[in-house]
């Protein structure tokens, strides 16, 4: 005869991204004022700048079939498929400062940044095993 064996379960996926209570706050209030309604806030990463790669961020008007869907705060963030390893573990936060006001990405796989700040250089977070 033989034992049953029952799947293990599976611990809860850690979000990609998070978003400081500043930037939940400061995208619900963009959100609110949209000229119509959208799906959520777009975030990517694309080649471009100094650093050779720059953050996306906009609105989403549909949910793509394979995005990453990420709610945090009560803000729907979708994820671009090809982002997502270069975006595992950050955070969003909502800076304001005297002469300026700007969302932040704090991302532990930058590995360098220009020196104007617009672009940075970012390496694939390393495949997380499964226990």
């Amino acid at each position: 005869m033989e034992a049953a064996v029952s799947p293990r379960p599976r611990r809860p996926r850690p979000k990609v991204v998070t978003l400081t209570d500043a930037a939940a706050a400061r995208v619900k209030e963009i959100m609110d004022r949209a000229d119509q309604p959208y799906a959520g806030l777009r975030v990517g990463v694309k080649n471009g700048g100094c650093a050779g790669q720059e953050y996306v961020f906009g609105y989403a008007k549909e949910k793509g079939p394979i995005d990453e869907v990420v709610e945090d705060k009560g803000v729907t963030i979708l994820i671009e498929p090809k982002a997502v390893l270069f975006l595992i573990g950050t955070e969003i936060d909502y800076e304001i400062t005297k002469l300026s006001s700007k969302f932040v990405f704090h991302n532990p796989n930058e590995t360098d940044a220009c020196g104007c700040g617009e672009s940075v250089t970012i390496q694939p977070a390393p495949e997380a095993l499964d226990d």
